[in-house]
């Protein structure tokens, strides 16, 4: 998983794909928490859920790659509830959160088919699908 050079920033060939594809910003903010939580709890996939966890607070999926988001804050039930166990479903970094306005903007960027008739829970669906599909094809 990723280390940090002298200089604090992750080496770009150990981030995951689509973190390397993603703004500068959006690369540290996973790169130092993931070096803060493997230093704490000495364990990869802890530090690895709790850097997207950290990630998702400020940034959403699009595509194959993060964009920052219009305001910072969870992103869905499970970010919301927090914690060592938290509970509800993951929007596998949708913004669930946001306006169904905002989520039909980022379903027009992945350019989804029937998104001006789905509802906001429809639209997170989709886009959750079409970001799932693009990353696999950037691989």
């Amino acid at each position: 998983m990723p280390k940090t050079t002298q200089s604090g920033a992750a080496k770009k060939s150990e981030l995951p794909s689509t973190i390397a594809r993603s703004p500068k910003k959006a690369q540290r903010t996973y790169a130092k928490a993931y070096d803060s939580a493997i230093e704490e709890y000495q364990d990869e996939e802890r530090a690895h859920r709790v850097a997207y966890s950290a990630l998702k607070h400020s940034f959403e999926k699009v595509g194959d790659r993060w964009e920052a988001k219009d305001h910072k804050g969870p992103s869905d039930e499970r970010a919301r509830s927090g914690g060592p166990n938290p509970s509800g479903s993951s929007a596998e970094g949708v913004d669930a959160e946001a306006t169904k306005e905002h989520l039909y903007g980022v379903a027009r960027k992945l350019d989804i088919r029937g998104r001006s008739r789905m509802t906001k829970a429809q639209l997170v669906s989709a886009i959750k699908a079409a970001n799932r599909r693009r990353t696999a094809n950037s691989r």
